[in-house]
Formats: C-alpha cells, structure tokens, sequence
C-alpha cells in the first residue's frame, strides 16, 4: 500500500504539474519520495516535470530511480530512454529500450520509439559517411570514397545524394582499379579473382583460386609474403562458410606462425575449433584474444569472443565433471 503522507505530497505534486508549475510539482514529488523511494510512480512524476522543462540529465537520474525502484514499471525505461535521446546519447537510448522491452515485449511506445531511434542513427550514419566520402575526394582518395559510399549505399540505397557521388567517384575509381590490375602479376592475379568469386558466395570457385595462388607463390619462394597472409585468411574465410572446419584451422594457423596476434585468425580459428568439438584449444584463442588490448580486438570481435568464452568454458567445466 502506498505510503499516506507520502500520497498527499504526490497529489500536490500533481497539482502543480496541471498547472504548469513545474518546479513546484517537483519539490512534492521529491518530498514523497523521500518517504517512500520505493514507489515508482513519484519518481516517473519527477522525470516527466524535468522532461518539461528540459533538464534532461535531472531526468535520466530520476527515470533511473524509478526502475530501481520497480524494474517491472515500464514507464520507468520509457523516461530513460526519452532522457538519452535527448542527450543524444542515442546508443545507451537502444540498450534502455530493449530492457524495457524485456520486461514487456509488446509495449507499443517502447517498440516505437526503438524504430524511430535506429532510423535517427541510420540516417546519421549514412550523413556521416556522405561527409567522409566527400573529404576523401577532396584529399584525392578514390578507392576510400568508393568504399565508403559502398557502406553508404548499403544502408541507403535510394539516397540521391549518395547516387549523385557515386556518379563522380565510380568513373575515377574504375580507372584506377583498370589500371591496377594491368600491373598485378600472374600469381596475384590468383587472388584478385578469387576475391571476386568470394564476393559472388562462389566459395569453392574462390578456394581454388587461393590455392592456385598459394602454390604459385610458394614455388616463387613464399617472397611475397602480404598476398600470402590475404590469400590464407580469404580462404579461411570460405571454408568457414562451407563448414570445413579443418580447412579453416589449418590455414589460421599458417596466417598465426607469421602473426601470432592476427585478431581475425585467431577469432575464426576458435569459431573452427568449436565445430569440431576442441573445445580446449578453442578457449585458448579466446583468452589470447581477449588479453589484447581492446582497441585491437574491436567492439564486435570483443563481444563475440568474450560470450564464446563463457560458453567455451562453462562446456570444458562440464567435461571435467564427467
């Protein structure tokens, strides 16, 4: 039951509020409060004053009171959420909206306001690309700004002004990647189609390629030794998408006897470890993962790595057991 005196301050509160007094509606909701923290009611009340008059982070801390106060209130994460996209803090916005939406799947403002914040963050993304494109250009990155505007049309793909740059920077860049080829060797020219074959999903057409281009280079004497990293972890990557796990575990390897910390071997070696039930082994790649520092593994890759661990590890526990 609600607290009496802690109600009587609240009902004033909401007195104040019906008449635009904001502040006021504030001191009595903190009064009750102070009765009571537990209600979260008094709590959303104050989020919804400070809403008002736009003290956004007064707002965040009150919202975050009212869901330690009752995680079950939903409301609660619908303030928070409001609060941080104010503060265009728009990726712990996500994070609150989907442990609102945990708690109720179905509420329509929570659901709602999650599709109107990925689309707000879409759109800066792709603004934020068109602005990097454009700087490229200026600074006479060609191939830059075709990968970037690649990215850009991705999330975009009807965008007239990302069309309108692809229209100046296609052109050049076709060009440059016409003359580049000209100048590739037999043994590289090996990889470069085999690139192509692995962005059509062509992956066995794409291992032959790598593996023609591996023994062309191996009877050259390995002297290449940058194209031979491309073409082991490109391959690698197209038996994982086959399921030959030992492909990808053997050619990890090799790609790791030159560069022990390559974050991209090491992640899908642990992945291959996994399929084939080495589950020790794969671990290990975890823990030599996650002992880099962070800005090398990357966001992604640390989240990956960091929950394959804790299942890795939670199955080696149970081996143990039996």
């Amino acid at each position: 039951m609600p607290n009496p005196r802690a109600e009587v301050f609240k009902n004033e509160g909401n007195a104040f509020f019906k008449k635009g007094q904001f502040q006021n509606a504030i001191d009595k909701y903190k009064q009750a409060a102070d009765i009571d923290p537990s209600e979260p009611a008094y709590w959303s009340n104050m989020a919804a004053c400070y809403e008002k008059i736009g003290n956004y982070e007064e707002m965040a801390s009150a919202s975050q009171n009212c869901i330690k106060a009752d995680k079950a209130f939903v409301k609660g994460f619908f303030r928070l959420a409001t609060a941080q996209k104010n503060l265009n803090d728009l990726s712990s916005c996500i994070k609150t909206l989907e442990s609102g939406l945990a708690v109720q799947p179905t509420n329509p403002d929570l659901k709602k306001m999650k599709k109107d914040i990925l689309e707000l963050q879409r759109a800066e993304q792709v603004a934020a690309y068109c602005r990097k494109a454009d700087e490229q250009m200026t600074n006479g990155d060609i191939a830059g700004a075709q990968k970037t505007l690649d990215l850009a049309s991705r999330l975009d793909a009807g965008n007239a002004d990302i069309a309108r740059m692809i229209s100046k920077v296609k052109p050049k860049f076709e060009a440059m990647e016409k003359r580049r080829k000209a100048s590739l060797t037999a043994t590289e020219l090996y990889k470069e189609r085999g690139d192509e074959k692995y962005k059509n999903a062509d992956f066995e057409g794409a291992i032959e390629l790598y593996t023609q281009c591996l023994e062309a280079l191996r009877k050259e004497g390995n002297k290449n030794m940058d194209v031979r990293l491309k073409a082991l972890s490109n391959r690698a990557a197209c038996y994982k998408q086959i399921s030959n796990f030992d492909g990808v575990i053997s050619d990890c390897s090799e790609v790791l006897e030159i560069e022990p910390d390559n974050v991209k071997a090491l992640v899908r070696r642990a992945q291959a470890f996994e399929g084939v039930e080495r589950y020790r082994f794969a671990l290990q790649d975890c823990k030599t993962v996650l002992s880099m520092p962070s800005s090398k593994i990357g966001e992604s890759n640390y989240k990956l790595v960091n929950m394959m661990q804790h299942r890795l590890q939670k199955t080696v526990n149970q081996l143990k057991e039996m």
